[in-house]
């Protein structure tokens, strides 16, 4: 499924189509926000892609890793100006082990919710456990999910509008599933781009984070830091390995 989905052709689109999140009030917060959290230890990306938020990190003088499942995605990122800066790991960020330890594992942009099945989410908190030094911190970006706003009988929800590009989510209520529909206009030919995810809540998550060793030390609505709220869209978490012990395997 990855294959087909993260292909050589969405590859070479991803910029173009996720225009709107390099915008530098989107971006540049969670740039900071991450270097703040990495301190002066290195920093490792699950779900790296194309170095969108890993390049301009390494920038900021922050040594970065990153794991990449897609190597189209990840030729993308070789081909850009510090792209050999960042350490790439070809592998399943469920699995995939990086050398060393790090003060940082995060994964943005809903990443999470690639991972189809609780068990791979599961098993993703638990390798992140596994990449952090006693004290580092373990970042995620995620929304949450839009079930409150679905009218009954309806299954569809828009959470991208603009010149270029138009997003959806169809929501398969009864297994935690829905499917993004992308549809984009570059050079005035359209494209689409549908990929699958398994959404998650919060409390899921710090219940995952719980079995790999991990306490939740911050839960934000954006990466600007405004507070969480029960109306808030997404959500950015942060979880902590503790100083005085080790992560469960």
């Amino acid at each position: 499924m990855d294959a087909d989905v993260w292909n050589e052709q969405v590859a070479q689109g991803y910029d173009e189509s996720s225009a709107h999140m390099y915008a530098p009030d989107v971006l540049g917060p969670a740039v900071s926000f991450l270097e703040r959290r990495a301190g002066r230890g290195p920093a490792l990306e699950f779900a790296v892609g194309t170095g969108r938020v890993a390049l301009p990190l390494s920038e900021r003088g922050v040594r970065v890793a990153g794991i990449e499942k897609s190597e189209p995605m990840a030729r993308e990122l070789g081909r850009k100006p510090g792209g050999d800066d960042v350490a790439l790991t070809i592998g399943d960020m469920t699995t995939s082990r990086v050398p060393g330890t790090f003060s940082l594992v995060y994964l943005v942009y809903n990443a999470i919710t690639c991972l189809l099945s609780q068990q791979e989410q599961v098993a993703c908190f638990r390798n992140a456990a596994r990449h952090l030094q006693p004290g580092g911190r373990f970042v995620i970006e995620v929304f949450v999910p839009e079930l409150q706003r679905l009218p009954p009988g309806e299954t569809a929800r828009p959470f991208h509008i603009g010149d270029r590009h138009v997003g959806f989510d169809t929501y398969d209520l009864v297994n935690q599933q829905l499917v993004s529909h992308h549809y984009t206009i570059v050079d005035g030919q359209g494209s689409t781009f549908l990929s699958p995810h398994r959404y998650v809540w919060p409390s899921e998550l710090d219940l995952m984070a719980m079995l790999a060793g991990l306490d939740l030390s911050e839960r934000w609505a954006d990466w600007n830091e405004a507070p969480f709220t029960a109306s808030s869209r997404s959500h950015v978490s942060v979880w902590q390995k503790p100083s005085h012990g080790s992560a469960s395997p």
